[in-house]
């Protein structure tokens, strides 16, 4: 598959979090700074809680469920209680919009599935 528009850029204020549907999956975008966007699987590797209801703390999301945290980039958690990973994808600030391909996943590991 490839890049697909989610988001106008200007929907997502610096420092937070949204959830969007890429490829059928629910996606978690992370506005760092004006210009950059990370992609992670919208579901806490924990409880399948939702990611983008968790806060914001530099490179990290952390779930508001257990507190949870992980890594934009790895996907690692930074925080127990959860000891998996949750897949990260590629994303694309393209004038003023964001792209996200899920099929371009960034690391092993397994996507969610309830």
């Amino acid at each position: 598959m490839a890049m697909e528009r989610v988001l106008n850029l200007g929907d997502l204020p610096v420092g937070h979090a949204a959830k969007v549907q890429a490829g059928g999956e629910p996606i978690c975008l992370v506005r760092l700074d004006e210009a950059t966007v990370k992609a992670v699987h919208d579901t806490c590797s924990h409880q399948q809680y939702s990611l983008s209801e968790g806060w914001v703390e530099g490179n990290t999301i952390e779930c508001n469920l257990h507190g949870s945290a992980f890594d934009l980039d790895t996907g690692h958690p930074e925080s127990l209680p959860a000891v998996k990973p949750i897949p990260v994808y590629a994303c694309e600030v393209r004038d003023g919009e964001v792209w996200v391909d899920e099929a371009d996943q960034r690391n092993d590991a397994p996507v969610p599935r309830h």
